[in-house]
């Protein structure tokens, strides 16, 4: 429906400008800026189906992140990981919920202070497939590196997914051949089913995630096992990103408050409800402690 009448009687010519003036230049018809929140599956955080579908620690720390930011618009995009990255690069104001710091993301994406302290990935193995690896293990890790050089098995990794700066500076050294880089939305669903099938014998991936997705494709969970990685810390550190512009910048600025705010109890909690009974004390005193030393505050958004 038009704004501004096409036909008018003379005398109301004028009072008709105005009028359209006014509602052209009035907030609502200007809108607002809308945050686009990239969105994928990332179990325990981010859950998009199954029986827990927004359930997710991230899933129930986005409504405290909207609140925060009343002034702005919102909607979701669920993409996978590659997509997500270029999106975020790209003119917009998109935000990801969910992100690890590299240095190459900080390039094009303004990081928030560290909000959650998570499990690191882990080698996702078939219990029967363990033996392949049997020689590169000492003290229960495994040498990732001397694994990929030796060519004997191929793994599966989600295409654009940083594993943290040990395990991406091997992957970035490794023979191509032996990377199956999967770039789907249901990457980690589908890299399970290959790894089931044969295809490859491991893949790279965070053991909750693991085990929920493999719920979701009618495989046994029990049949897998989780190899931590020599060299990787246990944990990794997720902030919120977003688009590396002035209002990105903003954004972020009015979300480290609440985040500072909200991490050591809130969203500590949110994440140790995924975690084995015996494992959340441990869990919520490692992360209590780390945040409370204020550490990694100002390195994110360094170039």
């Amino acid at each position: 429906m038009d704004l501004c009448p096409r036909i008018l009687p003379t005398g109301s010519l004028l009072l008709s400008l105005v009028l359209c003036a006014c509602l052209l230049t009035a907030p609502h018809a200007q809108g607002r800026e809308t945050i686009t929140w990239l969105l994928r599956d990332l179990a325990p955080l981010i859950i998009a189906r199954g029986p827990d579908r927004n359930r997710g620690a991230v899933d129930q720390t986005l409504p405290l992140l909207r609140a925060a930011l009343p002034d702005y618009d919102h909607s979701v995009l669920r993409v996978n990981r590659a997509r997500a990255s270029q999106m975020l690069a790209e003119p917009g104001l998109y935000c990801d919920p969910a992100l690890l710091w590299t240095a190459q993301r900080a390039q094009t994406i303004f990081y928030s202070v560290p909000s959650m302290n998570v499990l690191s990935s882990a080698l996702i193995m078939q219990r029967s497939d363990l033996p392949l690896i049997a020689r590169f293990m000492e003290d229960g890790k495994v040498d990732l590196s001397a694994l990929l050089r030796s060519n004997t098995i191929a793994l599966g990794t989600i295409a654009g997914r940083s594993y943290g700066r040990v395990v991406d500076s091997i992957l970035a050294e490794a023979k191509g051949s032996q990377i199956l880089a999967h770039h789907g939305n249901d990457a980690m669903g589908s890299l399970l089913r290959m790894e089931r099938l044969g295809r490859i014998k491991a893949l790279l991936g965070y053991w909750l995630e693991a085990r929920y997705q493999a719920r979701q494709e009618g495989l046994d969970p029990e049949q897998l096992v989780q190899v931590p990685i020599k060299g990787a810390a246990s944990t990794q550190i997720v902030h919120v990103g977003c688009s590396d512009s002035p209002v990105g910048r903003r954004v972020v600025d009015a979300l480290n408050p609440v985040l500072l705010e909200l991490r050591n109890n809130q969203l500590a909690q949110l994440y140790a409800q995924w975690l084995a009974p015996h494992e959340q004390p441990g869990y919520l005193r490692e992360t209590q402690a780390l945040f409370n030393t204020g550490g990694n505050e100002t390195y994110c958004n360094q170039r």
